[in-house]
């Protein structure tokens, strides 16, 4: 771990006056970006290792590490490259700190102090949830507040409200698998590559989705949590009872049926959670926002209900660096007196159930 005594530069209110470098590294993507003082993207570089954990069906976490290593100085210079600009002209440094994979994010963690420390500028810690968050103000910055935000992703299903001054408060999460995870999981039963949720979507797009029905998993009524994994045992009975050219058959349809319901459930839960909260504006961020399903549903949903619906860009909804020198950026002009050191935390997660502390807690992570 790299350590310094150094005291940390001095941060006022009304910064940052420079662009900042943003670093991730929490998973399987290395990735580094640039933003300006006003938050536009002034770059957005992702390496991803899909190639790297395909054949094993998943990301390996030593293996994920190790293409970290070998990427993140390529990755970094091709960030400032991009945007025209030197390692001099950097104001400030923010980095995923948690939660993820523990040597990754050593990794980008590690990089970032060390390059803190040799320019004098400040370095922030970012929680990536919080990350994926900011993400939805990347492209629309005036979307209004408060709202509720969707984080669906490999290893996240969160319903938040968010307040004006950036904080956010828990409405409900999974209680068991991530959508990400389901999505991956039943990919891996249907037979398709990794990653599972991309090779499902184009493979249920060839599919009927009201051809084979699976259930929708609710728990309570009223309840805004998710359960997913009710969901995956449905599969693998289907599949036991086709044999196996039923099962080669019918494969575009098991697909569109359980992408449906996954969709279905992510979708009705969002919507009950602005009514609960009686809001009108709802943003969907992390890496299964990309499902062209799950897009296509809200946006009929919100020109239907009449509620205001941002999805990121493609670039924004997996794990990006913009999102989280964004997440950077508003820590350093909404509280700089909350910059102090800080270690990789792999476990970092917000608490399942809503707590007073939770606003603060997403808020200077």
């Amino acid at each position: 771990m790299f350590h310094t005594d150094q005291a940390a530069p001095r941060v006022d209110a009304g910064w940052p006056p420079r662009p900042i470098l943003g670093i991730e590294s929490s998973c399987d993507e290395t990735a580094a970006a640039v933003i300006d003082r006003d938050g536009l993207v002034l770059s957005n570089v992702i390496s991803s290792q899909t190639a790297v954990h395909a054949k094993f069906g998943g990301v390996v976490p030593e293996l994920a590490a190790r293409a970290h290593i070998g990427m993140i100085d390529t990755v970094v210079a091709d960030a400032l490259s991009q945007a025209r600009l030197t390692k001099k002209d950097l104001g400030a440094i923010a980095v995923t700190r948690g939660p993820g994979l523990a040597g990754a994010l050593l990794v980008g963690v590690n990089y970032a102090k060390a390059m803190s420390y040799g320019l004098g500028v400040p370095l922030v810690g970012v929680n990536h949830l919080e990350g994926h968050i900011a993400s939805a103000w990347l492209a629309d910055p005036a979307f209004p507040l408060p709202c509720i935000v969707l984080v669906v992703s490999g290893g996240h299903t969160h319903l938040y409200r968010r307040e004006p001054g950036g904080s956010c408060a828990l409405l409900g999460c999974t209680r068991d698998d991530a959508a990400g995870e389901a999505f991956d999981k039943g990919a891996q039963m249907l037979g398709l590559e990794f990653p599972g949720g991309p090779a499902i979507d184009r493979l249920a797009r060839q599919g009927n989705r009201e051809a084979i029905r699976f259930p929708r998993f609710h728990r309570r009524k009223s309840s805004l949590e998710f359960s997913f994994s009710g969901l995956k045992t449905s599969l693998l009975y289907k599949l036991r009872d086709m044999d196996a050219v039923e099962q080669v058959r019918q494969t575009a349809d098991l697909a569109a049926g359980y992408q449906e319901a996954i969709v279905q459930v992510l979708a009705s839960k969002a919507l009950a959670a602005l009514a609960q909260e009686k809001l009108s504006a709802l943003a969907v961020v992390g890496g299964v926002s990309a499902n062209s399903r799950l897009r296509g549903l809200l946006h009929e949903w919100a020109e239907r209900n009449g509620f205001r619906l941002a999805v990121p860009p493609m670039a924004y909804c997996t794990d990006n660096a913009a999102m989280i020198a964004s997440a950077g950026r508003h820590v350093l002009m909404s509280d700089p007196g909350s910059i102090r050191e800080f270690d990789i935390q792999p476990s970092l997660q917000v608490q399942p159930l809503p707590r007073p502390a939770l606003r603060e807690e997403i808020t200077h992570s």
